[in-house]
């Protein structure tokens, strides 16, 4: 019988030997999970990667995870889901059974255990769901329970605070957040595109497509006006009191750059930082990771009106045309003079179609605009809204698609004062 080799951790490498077919059907397992996971690989990748391996063979184990990085990882962003499922699949199965029952019902109330590898979720969703599926179903009673006149616990976890939330809750929040339906908002520009309803002749279309038949034939075309999404421009407060809410709120921004163009994301605490490039990762874990690692600041404090100067001065001529909308995450508590956040916020606020203030503050039933920032931030947002929990991300979900709600008009706070 074959000794498996053992690497400088003490896993077992398989030894590769002339007709065992075992560990070609691993490699096309291995091949099949990363499939499963998001990375692109074809049938002509997997032969490549086991034939990599027989001409180098296996001396060690890192020597094997090169040939297989080599032929299997084809773009930089899918390196991390590779590392992940390494370090998953190829490892002794027993320890993997032993893991996965010793694991408790409901992970701790712990916000580290909150930060997860880059890919996880995705390798192990790929790896162990059919597992999932082929648990045996258990015969237990059934037991009816009178929920009249009680709040139903969806509804109460959708209005459960973020920072209350122990960490299974919070995984749950994360998948509630990509789950929510895009806002379908949209505004019209002054371009054109062709069209099939007969209300407004494209006057060159047609000129075009009749000269291809010499004059002879002339048949109108129709044009109407081109409609496209706004960009999106996020200003989000990373300090102390603001970075769970922050966080939380990214999984969200990283669903809509996904699916939409021109989401634009920077993060404030002292200082400016475009994070726009990194939430364009697919994997949401990798990506909250290096929004992590480019702030140098995160937990900090906060200065909000010298960050809104450097952005109204460097940025945003760039990114507030065609009608952007501006979401700012803060809770408004400055720290420096507030002369210069009352000229800041009213530049931006005249650069922007929207201005969108959301405030975990608005959390508290009692919340008053008695602090220097708020009630100089004020007069310069269209809308004040709350983004503590999902309840509140919805409705600013359906603010975006259009419908304004009068609880959102900062007025109304002015006014208590």
């Amino acid at each position: 019988m074959a000794t498996l080799a053992r690497a400088s951790d003490g896993a077992a490498v398989p030894p590769m030997q002339e007709g065992d077919g075992h560990f070609a059907d691993n490699i096309v397992f291995f091949a099949w999970a990363l499939r499963k996971a998001g990375l692109k690989i074809g049938p002509g990748a997997v032969t490549d990667a086991i034939e990599a391996v027989t001409l180098i063979g296996i001396g060690s184990r890192d020597e094997f995870y090169a040939a297989l990085q080599s032929v299997l990882v084809k773009r930089y962003e899918d390196q991390a889901l590779f590392d992940e499922a390494f370090r998953l699949f190829w490892r002794s199965h027993d320890l993997i059974g032993r893991m996965i029952a010793a694991m408790p019902p409901m992970a701790p109330d712990s916000r580290e255990t909150d930060r997860r590898r880059a890919g996880e979720r995705w390798i192990s969703d790929a790896l162990f769901a059919d597992r999932e599926a082929q648990r045996p179903v258990r015969d237990e009673p059934d037991i009816e329970i009178d929920a009249r006149l009680t709040a139903s616990g969806r509804d109460l976890f959708r209005r459960t605070d973020f920072a209350r939330m122990l960490a299974a809750e919070l995984s749950e929040a994360k998948k509630a957040l990509a789950a929510l339906v895009l806002p379908m908002d949209e505004v019209r520009t002054r371009r054109y595109r062709a069209s099939h309803r007969s209300r407004r002749i494209d006057p060159r279309a047609t000129m075009r497509d009749a000269m291809k038949t010499g004059g002879d034939l002339i048949l109108p075309r129709f044009r109407e006006p081109k409609t496209i999404h706004p960009p999106l421009v996020v200003l989000a407060d990373i300090s102390g009191s603001m970075s769970q809410y922050t966080r939380i709120f990214l999984h969200f921004l990283h669903v809509l750059t996904a699916k939409r163009r021109r989401v634009h994301t920077f993060l404030f605490g002292t200082r400016l930082s475009n994070v726009t490039r990194q939430m364009n990762r697919r994997d949401p874990d990798a990506a909250m990771d290096d929004c992590i690692s480019a702030v140098s600041d995160w937990s900090g404090g906060t200065r909000i009106g010298e960050t809104l100067h450097v952005f109204n001065r460097l940025w945003s001529r760039r990114v507030l045309g065609q009608g952007a909308i501006v979401l700012l995450i803060t809770d408004g508590l400055e720290r420096d003079d507030v002369g210069d956040l009352k000229m800041e916020m009213d530049r931006l606020h005249r650069s922007c179609r929207r201005l969108i203030w959301l405030n975990p503050l608005l959390r508290f039933d009692g919340f008053e605009a008695r602090a220097r920032g708020v009630r100089a931030m004020l007069p310069h947002v269209d809308e004040f809204r709350a983004v503590h929990n999902l309840a509140a991300v919805s409705d600013l979900v359906e603010s975006l698609s259009g419908r304004f709600s009068r609880d959102a008009d900062p007025r109304r706070f002015m006014a208590r004062r």
